[in-house]
């Protein structure tokens, strides 16, 4: 599959070359696994379109870690990668998604040949921090509901639908609590005109 060359065009057109050269560009259905644990890194992402989910496991737990949208790629795997140690997270496609697949072998040398590539993942890094703070924050300071309102506020807009298809066992993996404190804080925020939930899934009606 060709690559096209303006949905990366945040990279130095030398450094494209060499990408579009060694690189391939794969299609990847919606809820398909391209990363698990334990795993170890051949190829590092570069979503192009679509949306991926990176998670970890604590048990039967799910802890939501960040989103890759397009034009960015995934920090815990870039370190996996170069440190040549197991995969640490998950990594699911939540949308249909087209993605750059950059051959792990090729990194070390292509980051002291051309430094833009460096200051791309020194840009990511610096996102999953400040997203993190983020998490702590409403971890320490928000009630659940809150929590809950925001996170699915986030995710219509990163699939850029106001109604979202998801199960609350789901959700509740997502925000590491149970499926029964999701349905009832669902329930509260429906009856306090914040959103409504049909068979279409759930819509964001009013404001915080």
């Amino acid at each position: 599959m060709e690559i096209d060359k303006k949905k990366l065009s945040f990279l130095t057109p030398k450094l494209l070359e060499k990408i579009i050269e060694k690189s391939s560009v794969q299609e990847f259905p919606k809820g398909t696994e391209i990363l698990r644990e334990e795993q170890y890194v051949k190829v590092l992402p570069i979503v192009i379109n679509g949306l991926v989910k990176v998670y970890s496991k604590f048990d039967e737990k799910e802890l939501l870690l960040y989103y890759i949208e397009p034009d960015q790629s995934c920090v815990m795997t870039f370190y996996a990668a170069l440190k040549n140690t197991p995969s640490k997270v998950y990594a699911i496609t939540e949308e249909d998604s087209k993605i750059l697949l950059i051959p792990v072998k090729h990194l070390p040398n292509w980051l002291k040949e051309f430094p833009d590539f460096n200051i791309l993942f020194y840009n990511q890094f610096n996102l999953r921090y400040l997203e993190l703070l983020d998490t702590i924050r409403h971890l320490l300071l928000d009630k659940m509901d809150k929590r809950l309102y925001d996170h699915l506020k986030k995710k219509s807009l990163l699939i850029n639908n106001n109604s979202i298809k998801m199960s609350h066992k789901q959700i509740a993996k997502e925000l590491g609590t149970a499926r029964e404190v999701i349905t009832r804080v669902l329930k509260k925020l429906e009856t306090d005109g914040k959103l409504e939930q049909n068979d279409d899934g759930i819509k964001i009606i009013g404001k915080w």
